[in-house]
């Protein structure tokens, strides 16, 4: 398995193939995606742990949807099961991708603990917990900053686990040096993953401006409203369906096997 360093142009190409791909499976992708946001929101619910349980369920789930990309590739209809593909290829790549997630995990937590540094926890427990997000709090100066460094640190972290789970499932690399592939690989491919990111941002930046347009034009309101969450709900299916490509562009196996055949 090699890194693999593409053009900045490969960038907007994931995005298009994501969204194409989705377009080959609309039903199936959107609703693996839908189960996926419901699997997170109940292990939040879980007393004491949930939160930190759904953090760890998060690279498995991601792969999933990987694991379901792959499929509507090749034409095929993703069943719901695949969802659990990351535990399913072994007791040995199980176990690494339980590590995985917990690393994950505690790397989130410590990012948040980081931000509470700033501002009291206010960012951390509106994030983690939920709250009511008031003007006030938005514009206060310690909130804006714990934010900003929540971000700054996120992003290192991100890059750390974009191809990890997938460099686990299905190259069998360990999860520490999976964690040290994906960072180099996300690293080396910095063009093409800056202009996925800002061709992702266009998207959805279009996409707003057509609804609030339409709501305009028909003097409804209401309607923007209406079609907010549902259409940012599928944009954010095509976003994960699109992440495959980033993590089967940026790496060249060493057999001719495809990835995610043997999975």
């Amino acid at each position: 398995m090699k890194l693999n360093i593409v053009p900045a142009r490969t960038g907007i190409q994931w995005v298009k193939l994501g969204i194409q791909t989705f377009f080959k499976q609309p039903l199936a992708l959107a609703g693996l995606f839908f189960m996926f946001m419901a699997v997170m929101s109940l292990a939040t619910l879980l007393p004491f742990i949930g939160g930190a349980l759904a953090l760890a369920l998060l690279p498995a789930a991601s792969l999933g949807l990987m694991a379901a990309t792959l499929e509507a590739t090749k034409g095929k209809f993703p069943m719901p099961s695949i969802l659990v593909s990351a535990f399913r290829a072994g007791q040995q790549r199980a176990q690494a991708m339980m590590v995985l997630g917990a690393l994950y995990a505690a790397g989130f937590l410590l990012v948040m603990g980081v931000s509470a540094l700033f501002d009291g926890g206010q960012f951390a427990r509106l994030y983690l917990v939920g709250g009511q997000l008031t003007r006030e709090l938005v514009m206060a100066p310690d909130f804006q900053l714990a934010m900003w460094v929540a971000m700054g640190l996120y992003l290192p972290l991100s890059l750390l686990f974009w191809h990890a789970p997938a460099l686990v499932h299905w190259h069998g690399v360990p999860p520490l040096k999976s964690l040290f592939f994906s960072f180099v690989a996300c690293l080396r491919n910095f063009r093409a993953f800056t202009l996925y990111g800002l061709t992702w941002a266009a998207v959805f930046v279009l996409s707003l401006t057509v609804i609030t347009s339409m709501a305009a034009l028909s003097g409804s309101a209401e309607l923007a409203s209406l079609l907010m969450m549902p259409v940012a709900l599928v944009l954010a299916a095509m976003f994960f369906t699109s992440t495959y490509f980033t993590f089967r562009d940026s790496f060249v196996a060493d057999d001719p096997t495809p990835p995610g055949e043997s999975a």
